[in-house]
């Protein structure tokens, strides 16, 4: 299933220095990305967090994933 991050993913000049965040919160997909590197789940997120979604992660997921393919592309 392939998320559309585009009505998810932000970005806005000046807020957390230009980083794509999620829906305009100051929380950006590198937040979101270290976290599920560093062994947290999806739910402990979700808990930490609570004005997310899992579609913000997934959103997330499907934006680094988009990036690193063109990369390789390139």
């Amino acid at each position: 299933m392939k998320v559309d991050y585009k009505h998810i993913l932000t970005l806005t000049p000046g807020k957390r220095n230009g980083k794509p965040c999620i829906r305009d919160l100051r929380i950006t997909v590198y937040d979101i990305l270290s976290w599920l590197a560093s062994g947290m789940t999806i739910p402990e997120i979700l808990e930490d967090f609570p004005e997310l979604t899992d579609q913000d992660i997934y959103a997330c997921l499907q934006f680094a994933a988009d990036k690193e393919r063109l990369v390789i592309r390139n």
